[in-house]
């Protein structure tokens, strides 16, 4: 087992990852940067070194700073958390040069799951049920020819990279040649692969992923699913765990197939299959996370094991105890991301100095934080600044003490979006369980149009 590792990441994950550190009587190593310089994690830690300038690219995406304090620190390991570098194929590489290990997949597995093409094909391959779609397309001419065979609505899509970009939805063969064209040449701007292929782009649809813990003997778990279906552009919002969608034979067989996906690349430490459910109850594989997700929590709530504390044991060599068989969800948990953001503002960011603050308790209550009274919410990274968890015996009990303790939760200083998440949770659409990732867009659209016809009565 390490004796100290470095964590490569701020904010609440990193605060998170201490504290999996301190109960298993591992020493921690902080990087921060001059903005960070007064964050919570760089006081939990054991050793805490600043890297750098407020910015990323001068500080958490500064490679060679990371690694020269873990060097100098002597820390055996790097747990990069989520974002950042987390599935950085190049720094992992680095990694592995200067054997230090590193806390997930190696720099070979990151490259190949992050070559969405190969990904396709190995899934394909081996049995995983994929979106109907092409391969990676070069010619204009043939491309055409292949989306009308696929249909519309469909995706072109850039082979390399994320965050949406290389991606266009195609309506119709008028638009084709012109998205095909812009999604490749945004494509190589970005990531300096022009490289695209298609999808069927599926609607109406849920999100459902799989978590999976694999050691380095070919032993794979699966801990059950998280419905990721809240988003507002692409960026989730609630989490939930088990989905209102899944029935006990559908929730086997999303389980075999991710299990499937794992042992198709020999897989390694933590990792989550990323599926998408039709109202037919088919499912697609959309991609593999090759890192710890923001909504990690919901799955630990629901089946009792600290994934963040199974991710170091795995990366230090020891095998899987939990089995298949003794793998249980006990309840319905919930997760909403609570955001420093002014929604009444078109949810631009919002920065400045915390006053009070009151986080809500009782059982089954947890919120994964990094913030604290008198602590400056800087302009510089993401607007999340906490997650509140809740676990309890059923959906509807969840939603309940979700709602409590949202309405409990008080944070002076930013604005943020827990009234938001309090209407979501109200909302007939979600109770029932029937929202699709179409939700939000839906949902925004029919206040618009109320908001409207009552300016309208006025």
């Amino acid at each position: 087992m390490f004796s100290k590792i470095l964590i490569a990441n701020r904010g609440e994950i990193a605060v998170r990852i201490i504290r999996a550190c301190r109960e298993m009587g591992i020493s921690t190593v902080a990087v921060y940067s001059q903005a960070d310089k007064n964050a919570l994690h760089v006081n939990m830690a054991d050793e805490s070194y600043c890297i750098g300038g407020p910015q990323v690219a001068d500080s958490y995406l500064n490679m060679a700073a990371i690694l020269e304090v873990a060097v100098v620190s002597g820390a055996q390991a790097i747990h990069p958390g989520y974002g950042l570098l987390s599935e950085n194929a190049k720094f992992v590489s680095l990694c592995e040069k200067c054997n230090i290990e590193f806390i997930g997949p190696s720099s070979a597995m990151i490259e190949r799951l992050g070559d969405k093409d190969e990904a396709r094909k190995t899934m394909k391959a081996a049995g995983v049920p994929v979106t109907p779609g092409s391969d990676v397309i070069d010619d204009l001419d043939e491309a055409r020819e292949k989306a009308k065979e696929i249909g519309f609505p469909l995706l072109v899509k850039a082979r390399s990279g994320g965050g949406g970009r290389g991606i266009r939805r195609v309506n119709c063969i008028e638009e084709f040649d012109n998205a095909f064209l812009s999604a490749k040449a945004e494509a190589q701007s970005a990531f300096g692969d022009g490289a695209v292929y298609m999808e069927r782009f599926l609607t109406p649809v849920k999100h459902i992923e799989m978590q999976l813990l694999c050691d380095k003997y070919g032993n794979v778990v699966c801990l059950g699913e998280r419905e990721c279906s809240v988003q507002r552009k692409n960026q989730k919002l609630i989490e939930e765990s088990p989905s209102p969608a899944i029935t006990p034979d559908l929730r086997k067989q999303m389980m075999a197939a991710a299990v499937k996906a794992a042992r198709a690349v020999n897989y390694e430490n933590a990792g989550t299959v990323e599926f998408l459910l039709d109202q037919d109850k088919n499912f697609y594989f959309m991609e593999m996370n090759t890192r710890l997700q923001v909504e990690h929590p919901v799955t630990e709530m629901v089946v009792g094991i600290d994934i963040v504390q199974w991710q170091i044991r795995i990366a230090s060599g020891a095998r899987l105890t939990v089995t298949q068989d003794r793998v249980y969800m006990h309840g319905n948990a919930i997760e909403c991301r609570i955001n420093a953001e002014d929604c009444a503002h078109n949810f631009r960011p919002s920065c400045g100095t915390l006053g009070f603050i009151h986080v809500p308790g009782g059982p089954c209550v947890r919120f994964d934080t990094a913030i604290y009274q008198d602590y400056t919410v800087p302009p510089y990274y993401d607007s999340m600044i906490g997650k509140l968890i809740v676990q309890a015996r059923s959906r509807e009990l969840a939603i309940r003490k979700m709602k409590m303790a949202l309405s409990e939760l008080t944070i002076n200083g930013v604005e943020h979006n827990r009234d938001l998440h309090i209407d979501i949770l109200s909302d007939p659409e979600f109770v029932a369980g029937t929202y699709t990732t179409g939700f939000m867009a839906e949902r925004q659209e029919r206040l618009e149009h109320q908001k409207d016809h009552n300016s309208e009565k006025d």
